[in-house]
């Protein structure tokens, strides 16, 4: 009796829910990784925007927004089954961490001991995090909704020397898709040593649902100034003025226009304009047939913008479209690039007492 009970109330729950049409959040198994259950959680807003994301590594299955005459489609590149990322994939939407892009060497020195990370890059550099980032970690989860949104939270606690970082590392990230259209990423993490930490999510975005690349998009990123780098893509430590190079995205731009400028397309990091602590406008990206337009916002300093050139045709979506180069731009909400290594960069280090927080909102609508 006491099941039936509990049954009866969880149907009238979803009555409830449904005759009300708040956001809800539901759960479907999807596989298992080293003996631990991946489950593909669809969160849906009260305005039919949906997000499907797996607790294999945080990714972001897909975002569903609207275009101009309200048809829903997928606007990230994502894959259709768990078997496919596990695969291997060109970084599609995932938590990166410890540490987003780049440390030179893939080495760091902090508090007077150097730390020598894994190399992944170019086979001398960390990037992302490592070998075994948080990209392929399952991540506890729970869930939960109200009357404006429907929220994942995922939870993952990252051994001390972990990729060669210091630290216990305890991290959640919670996933909010609210009824104003915003997929709200909040980070929060703590350590028990000194450490550096630099999270973001890696999404690549294609507001045509992949019908065409992303170089007809139109960008503006509101940043002054940028972080040049070397031929490996390491900062060289410089803060350059946007103004008279490819970089200046200040204005409303189509990506094509200055890829003759940079034929390796976009990879780097901007200095966004904003206040500490407070989400600021960091860029946009609008594509006129759809109308669909996708806002990012961030507490961070930087962000990087990268139009995927690395892409290739193996990978395909769950529509079976094959991606190749330029079908997705990523907007990385993040410190700079090898700032560990960099004294002028806004730091990344993390003590034990301190809570590192971080907020990234994608937001989607339509222009006339």
């Amino acid at each position: 009796m006491k099941i039936n009970f509990i049954i009866l109330l969880n149907i009238f729950a979803l009555v409830a829910c449904a005759s009300t049409n708040n956001p809800v959040i539901s759960g479907a198994d999807w596989g298992l990784v080293d003996s631990k259950p991946v489950y593909l959680f669809t969160l849906a807003n009260s305005n039919g925007v949906t997000a499907k994301i797996t607790n294999y590594g945080g990714i972001v299955v897909e975002f569903n927004a609207p275009d101009r005459n309200g048809y829903m489609e997928n606007i990230v590149l994502g894959l259709g089954t768990l078997d496919d990322y596990l695969a291997g994939h060109p970084a599609f939407g995932y938590i990166v961490g410890r540490y987003i892009n780049r440390i030179g060497g893939a080495k760091f020195t902090l508090e007077g001991t150097e730390y020598v990370l894994a190399t992944n890059s170019l086979g001398k550099h960390n990037i992302h995090g490592g070998r075994r980032n948080f990209s392929s970690k399952v991540w506890d989860a729970t869930t939960s909704s109200n009357e404006q949104s429907a929220t994942l939270s995922l939870s993952y606690i990252s051994a001390d020397m972990e990729e060669g970082y210091p630290g216990n590392l305890t991290v959640k990230v919670d996933y909010v898709l609210n009824n104003d259209n915003e997929l709200q990423i909040h980070y929060t993490a703590t350590t028990d040593k000194p450490t550096v930490l630099n999270l973001s999510n890696h999404s690549y975005f294609n507001l045509t649902n992949c019908k065409e690349n992303v170089l007809g998009h139109q960008v503006i990123i509101y940043a002054d100034t940028y972080t040049p780098v070397d031929n490996e893509l390491i900062p060289t430590g410089e803060i350059v003025q946007v103004e008279g190079t490819p970089y200046d995205l200040r204005q409303w731009t189509v990506i094509n226009d200055r890829l003759t400028d940079l034929p390796k397309g976009y990879d780097n990091n901007f200095c966004i304009k904003g206040t500490s602590g407070r989400p600021a406008l960091a860029a946009e990206m609008y594509e006129s047939k759809s109308g669909r337009l996708l806002q990012t916002y961030t507490t961070e300093p930087g962000l990087g913008f990268y139009t995927a050139y690395g892409l290739n045709g193996r990978n395909k979506s769950p529509q079976g479209v094959a991606y190749t180069s330029s079908m997705g731009a990523c907007f990385e909400a993040q410190h700079y690039p090898d700032s560990p290594n960099k004294p002028n960069f806004p730091s990344t280090t993390l003590k034990p007492g301190e809570t590192y927080t971080q907020l990234t909102i994608y937001k989607v609508g339509v222009r006339p």
